[in-house]
C-alpha cells in the first residue's frame, strides 16, 4: 500500500474536527504487539511526551503506541486518551502479577496548528482514544488526523506516507507536514524532493510555471512523524532510524529544525526479523552494514512521506493547498 502500515504489526488512526472554528486533530501509529522504540528531535520548539524515556541508557524499551497530535502543548493531552485504550486492553509495560497490572507506554509530540481554530478548540483525551478506535492497516492521507490544521510554508500540509522493501524488511514511514519551511519551489512549482518519486506514485506532472499564494507561515510550526521497520533492533540502534528520517525531512522543506520548529521523528522496530549475528566473524561489520541499509531506507520513506502530505493536502482553515496553485499537476486529483 505504500505505507507505514506495510510493516507487519503496525496500524494508524485518525480523528479531526473540521469546520465551525476547528482545524485540528489527532493521529495514533498502534503497535498491540509492541516494537522497541525511539526518538530524535530537532529544532528549537518542540512539544513533546516521554521522550527520555526512550533514551538508550533507560528502563523501557517496548512502546505499546505513538501519538501525534495537533492542539501544540494543549494537543499533548490526546494521550491520555490512547493509554486509556490500551489500559482497557491490557497492553502496556507490566508492574504487577495480573494482567491488568500495566502501564500502557505512549510517547508523542505535537504540532503547532492553534491559529487555524477557534481558541480553545484543540485535541484532548477524545480525540486519542477515537483514533485508536479508528486504527487500522488502511488509512487517509492528507488533511486528517495530526495533518487537520498543518501547513508548510504558504501551503496545506498534511498526513504522508511511504514505504520501501529492504531486502527481508520493510520499512515504512508517516508524516504530519507542517514546516516553517517551504516544500516547493515556487518558481516552478516543483516540490524540492521531486526527485524522490518511486514509480510514479506522487500522480503528478511536475509543473514549470511560478505560483503565488497569500502567505500562511506562523513562524511556530512543527512536523512530527514516525518512522517503522521490522527488524528486530536494540534502542541505540532504533534511534538510528529516527536519526535518519530527520535527514529524510531536510530533503523536504527548505529551511528545516529552525528556532520556530520542534521537529520530532520517532522509530519503532517490530522484531519480527533479525539482523545478521554480531557474534559471528564480521558479524559487527555485517550488522552495522544491514542497519546503515535501513537506515538509508527510513531518509527515503520519510521523505516521500513529506511529498505525499503535500500532495494530498486539500484546503482548509483559509490556506490553500498546493492542488489549489498548481491544478494542472495532477493526473487525477
Amino acid at each position: 500500500m505504500n505505507a507505514i502500515t506495510d510493516v507487519p504489526g503496525v496500524l494508524v488512526g485518525h480523528h479531526q474536527r473540521l469546520g465551525d472554528g476547528w482545524a485540528s486533530g489527532t493521529t495514533v501509529v498502534l503497535v498491540p504487539g509492541g516494537a522497541t522504540g525511539a526518538v530524535d528531535q530537532r529544532g528549537g520548539a518542540p512539544g513533546t511526551r516521554e521522550t527520555n524515556l526512550l533514551e538508550p541508557e533507560n528502563l523501557v524499551r517496548t512502546v505499546n503506541a505513538v501519538c501525534l497530535s495537533g492542539g501544540s502543548a494543549f494537543g499533548l493531552a490526546a494521550a491520555d486518551g490512547v493509554m486509556r485504550w490500551l489500559d482497557e486492553r491490557h497492553l502496556g509495560f507490566p508492574i504487577g502479577a495480573l494482567p491488568h497490572e500495566v502501564v500502557p507506554i505512549v510517547p508523542g509530540a505535537v504540532l503547532f496548528d492553534l491559529p487555524r481554530s477557534d481558541w480553545g478548540n484543540r485535541p484532548d483525551a477524545s480525540f486519542g482514544y477515537a483514533a485508536c478506535e479508528a486504527a487500522g492497516r488502511e488509512f487517509a492521507k492528507g488533511t486528517v488526523g495530526a495533518g487537520t490544521g498543518a501547513v508548510v510554508g504558504s501551503l496545506k500540509g498534511g498526513i504522508g506516507t511511504a514505504s520501501e522493501v529492504v531486502g527481508e524488511c520493510t520499512v515504512g514511514a508517516i508524516a504530519a507536514v507542517n514546516a516553517s519551511g517551504e516544500a516547493v519551489d515556487f518558481t516552478t512549482g516543483r516540490a524540492f524532493a521531486a526527485d524522490h518519486e518511486v514509480a510514479g506514485e506522487f500522480g503528478v506532472t511536475w509543473p514549470d510555471r511560478p505560483g503565488s499564494v497569500p502567505s500562511a507561515a506562523t513562524d511556530l510550526n512543527t512536523t512530527i512523524g514516525v518512522v517503522a521497520v521490522d527488524a528486530a533492533l536494540s534502542k541505540a540502534e532504533c534511534r538510528r532510524l529516527a536519526v535518519a528520517a530527520q535527514d529524510g525531512l531536510v530533503r523536504a522543506v527548505r529551511p528545516a529544525h529552525t528556532m520556530f520548529d520542534g521537529d520530532t521523528a520517532f522509530a519503532l522496530a517490530t522484531g519480527a526479523r533479525e539482523l545478521p549475528d554480531a557474534d559471528a566473524p564480521f558479524g559487527v561489520a555485517s550488522r552495522a552494514a544491514a542497519l546503515s541499509e535501513l537506515c538509508s531506507a527510513a531518509a527515503r520513506v520519510f521523505t516521500r512521506a513529506m511529498v505525499h502530505g503535500l500532495l494530498s493536502a486539500t484546503s482548509a482553515a483559509g490556506v490553500p493547498a498546493y492542488r489549489d496553485v498548481w491544478p494542472e499537476a495532477r493526473r487525477e486529483w
